[in-house]
């Protein structure tokens, strides 16, 4: 009951933000269900291989689970002030919090499960019923504990990305240092796995490089590459996206150096300022992108050589990507709230403000484009 009132007070885009979650999670509980009806007819070696398929976009809702219960205090604190009034606590409203996601989870699971029965009622067409296990006995246990796995990662993450801190109305932001404690040791580790990952993988392409060891048969029809070029491309991959927010800090101070005009300087402050935050979800969307457009070039170059499962994955996990990085920003938006009207009271401009937002923006895509552009380089290579 306390859920069904808390629906009745959405807006636009707490509607939203419901809705994606629990789309996400039928996409995934789809996944699962048509690895359980292949399994039916197969070897459990092929079972087990679809299964594994299916825990990246598991993780990747999980992930967008975590980002969006993180920005629910920050988008609604009237609810957690209310909440609060009436007797609960922090620890109770971070419950509440991973139970309202775990229900739109399980509100996609089971219309999931309900269409995967459908289809198993003598109507799927001859290309589904493989997927489906068409005229195959159903463990009734099976179906019920691949869905609990959908709810229960994604109310496990939301449970634990709400801090206590974000749970008690009226409790500052924790404020971050300009420098964002990006020293020596704290750059020297991203920086050496670009190094090792690029020389890895230039000696994994050499001339003769064929020849030299075992050839790995990459899944998805991605033909196959050597050992060092593949260790090449996730070692320089993970130090790319550890190096994300350092290179947003820089870049805000980029902006500041020499005598920056009021729009350079807010642009500048801001950027450094929100760093932290937005290193993360923009890190993990160059990664997706980055390897889904190599993987996209590589089929385009060899038609006849694409899948379609790990197409639909691979959009699923990208799709969560990027409503990470929109529910981020619109959390930095309203953390900045205090911040904006004060500046306003103070006399600025709104259109000092939007241009400072649009420079921002132009600078955070910058580094975007940096990482994400260099990480899918080298997947272009190790593809090759």
């Amino acid at each position: 009951m306390l859920y069904l009132r808390l629906v009745r007070g959405y807006r636009i885009a707490d509607l939203g933000r419901w809705l994606l979650t629990a789309g996400a999670a039928a996409a995934v509980a789809a996944l699962l269900l048509r690895a359980l009806g292949r399994a039916l007819g197969e070897p459990s070696g092929a079972s087990v291989v679809r299964l594994l398929w299916c825990l990246p976009p598991l993780a990747a809702v999980g992930w967008f689970a975590a980002v969006a219960a993180r920005a629910l205090p920050t988008a609604r604190p009237e609810r957690i002030t209310g909440l609060t009034a009436a007797g609960a606590g922090p620890s109770s409203i971070r419950t509440l919090i991973a139970g309202e996601i775990a229900l739109a989870c399980a509100l996609g699971s089971g219309l999931t499960l309900l269409a995967f029965l459908v289809l198993r009622n003598d109507i799927a067409g001859a290309s589904l019923a493989p997927a489906v296990g068409l005229g195959l006995p159903l463990p009734a246990a099976a179906p019920v504990t691949l869905l609990f796995l959908v709810p229960l990662a994604a109310g496990a993450s939301a449970a634990a990305a709400v801090r206590v801190a974000d749970a008690l109305p009226g409790q500052p932001e924790l404020p971050h240092r300009t420098g964002f404690g990006f020293g020596a040791l704290r750059l020297a580790l991203p920086t050496g796995l670009v190094l090792i990952g690029l020389a890895l993988e230039l000696y994994g392409l050499r001339p003769g490089a064929a020849q030299d060891g075992r050839p790995v048969d990459l899944p998805a029809g991605l033909g196959t590459t050597s050992t060092a070029a593949l260790l090449g491309w996730a070692f320089a991959a993970l130090g790319l996206a550890l190096l994300t927010a350092p290179l947003l800090a820089w870049g805000g101070r980029l902006l500041a150096l020499g005598r920056p005009t009021p729009l350079r300087l807010l642009a500048a402050r801001g950027l450094t300022a929100e760093a932290p935050r937005l290193g993360a979800p923009l890190a993990v969307l160059a990664l997706s992108l980055s390897a889904g457009l190599a993987a996209v070039r590589y089929w385009a170059r060899r038609p006849g050589t694409v899948e379609a499962v790990p197409a639909v994955e691979a959009a699923l996990i990208v799709g969560c990507a990027v409503a990470a990085v929109l529910i981020r920003a619109a959390q930095i938006r309203n953390s900045r709230r205090s911040v904006t009207a004060a500046l306003l009271q103070l006399g600025a401009a709104p259109r000092l403000l939007l241009g400072a937002a649009v420079l921002r923006t132009a600078a955070a895509g910058t580094v975007l484009l940096v990482t994400g552009g260099l990480t899918a380089a080298l997947a272009a290579g190790a593809l090759r």
